[in-house]
């Protein structure tokens, strides 16, 4: 009997937790159709491109991804999976394999980078999930970002300053272009690089990995086997010994600055036969990361 009201206990707070993860959204008719939206952020006029499910429910607490463009990219190029309008590559692999179970946000970069001087696109990132978070219903314990290049280096920004606000990160050839204020938050991370990247070398992309190696409480990935150039192949490690509910994972390829490599026989970036989509959404979905964090 008193095994039972502890049991009962446990599953009361546990509701709890969930319900206080759903956005202020929720419940309600939603205010926020797909498409191009503007909001003011400070004096700045910022904008972004949203996906609604088209079998939106405002009773379920829906996963919110944000999709980061690159150096002269545009939120359009994200959201409609490049200029050719690839099916398979929207929203960087993941649109498609969410089967209508997320909302996902391309914002757009001012001059088509992402500087964020003084802050500015991590006070742009608040300003979405605030408007987001009234207009829809989001489970507030399961926001990502994935980037490449500078959408990387600008989803590394997020995951120093916003650890407590998103789930989970994947950084894809990133830098460290748009800062770190914080850094020291434990967040689930998986970064991608080439072995190859003439750009943004992959040595700086495995120091920002190690931050949150550290920050995860993981053993180090210093030794974790890469691929050999020549080889078309990559190789994802998962580190050990992390904090449960804050994976690490790293993902090197045999290819250089592109965001979605592929292995051998299809060419080195193609975003139908890239691995990237998958494993990154494998990664967003483990077990371990849908326990709803504190938000």
């Amino acid at each position: 009997m008193i095994l039972d009201k502890f049991l009962l206990l446990g599953l009361v707070s546990l509701a709890n937790v969930v319900d206080a993860a759903l956005s202020s959204g929720c419940s309600s008719a939603p205010t926020i159709t797909s498409g191009v939206k503007t909001i003011t952020v400070g004096t700045s006029s910022r904008q972004f491109t949203i996906r609604v499910p088209s079998n939106y429910q405002n009773n379920k607490g829906y996963k919110l991804i944000y999709g980061l463009h690159w150096v002269g990219g545009r939120m359009e190029q994200v959201s409609n999976g490049g200029d050719t309008g690839s099916k398979g590559w929207k929203y960087y692999g993941l649109q498609i394999l969410a089967n209508e179970t997320a909302i996902f946000v391309a914002p757009q970069g001012v001059g088509n980078g992402w500087a964020n001087g003084g802050g500015s696109d991590i006070q742009f990132i608040d300003a979405m999930n605030k408007y987001i978070d009234a207009g829809l219903c989001v489970d507030r314990s399961q926001r990502f970002s994935i980037g490449f290049s500078y959408g990387g280096s600008m989803t590394y920004a997020i995951a120093c300053a916003r650890a407590k606000d998103f789930r989970a990160v994947a950084v894809i050839a990133g830098g460290l272009l748009s800062g770190c204020d914080g850094g020291n938050d434990p967040v689930a991370y998986f970064g991608i690089h080439g072995v190859r990247d003439g750009t943004l070398n992959i040595a700086g992309g495995r120091t920002l990995r190690d931050r949150f190696v550290k920050n995860n409480g993981c053993t180090s990935l210093a030794g974790a086997k890469e691929p050999a150039s020549g080889s078309r192949t990559h190789i994802t490690t998962a580190a050990t010994g992390c904090k449960r509910g804050y994976p690490v994972q790293w993902a090197a390829h045999d290819g250089g600055h592109i965001q979605a490599a592929a292995d051998k026989p299809a060419p080195e970036e193609n975003g139908e036969a890239s691995w990237v989509g998958p494993e990154v959404w494998a990664f967003f979905n483990k077990p371990e990361l849908s326990t709803p964090s504190s938000v």
